[in-house]
């Protein structure tokens, strides 16, 4: 296990494995529950760099279809016009632009979400979680990252109000990261 007083040894480039992470968003529904959901197909890469991780860069390229709540209709639902409209946007993607070490194991990624061709910069909360050779000898890094954005700000606006009042979906949208990535052979 690699301790943040070994980050130097870090350097270099990544690539996410999507067997080990998990891209996932939570959303309020009917105002009284939360639903989960994730991306099952997606590519990425980082670059570290332990000795000055401002220069850090991430890389996400996420395809829409692959989206899966646990429920077949509500998936056709988000893959439709009514929300991510994938035949005319099959990717989301995400650009770094930024990383600041906040002290310990926190970092703060900030960068350009593209969604619905609309392009709008997000804050991503980390903790790296460690590195570690596996019993394949590929160098693994960990990292868990929180964001929340307002899915309006994408164009993301279908609703239907509640008789209770309301609306049937949060605006706000909980965003979550857990990810596994592999040093790049040299």
């Amino acid at each position: 296990m690699t301790t943040t007083a070994d980050l130097a040894t870090l350097t270099g480039d990544y690539t996410i494995d999507p067997a080990h992470t998990t891209i996932g968003f939570t959303a309020r529904h009917a105002m009284v529950t939360n639903v989960k959901g994730k991306f099952l197909d997606f590519t990425g890469s980082l670059h570290l760099d332990g000795t000055d991780p401002s220069r850090s860069t991430a890389v996400l390229d996420v395809v829409m279809d692959s989206i899966d709540t646990g429920n077949a209709d509500r998936d056709g639902h988000l893959r439709s016009a009514d929300f991510f409209r994938t035949d005319a946007f099959p990717t989301m993607t995400f650009r770094s632009t930024g990383v600041e070490a906040l002290g310990g194991d926190e970092y703060r990624l900030t960068g350009d979400l593209s969604l619905l061709g609309v392009t709008r910069p997000i804050t991503i909360d980390l903790e790296f979680n460690g590195a570690a050779k596996d019993p394949f000898g590929n160098e693994r890094v960990g990292f868990e990252g929180r964001a929340a954005i307002l899915r309006s700000e994408w164009g993301l606006t279908w609703n239907a109000a509640l008789e209770t009042g309301g609306f049937l979906v949060s605006d706000k949208i909980k965003l979550n990261f857990d990810v596994s990535a592999v040093r790049n052979a040299a």
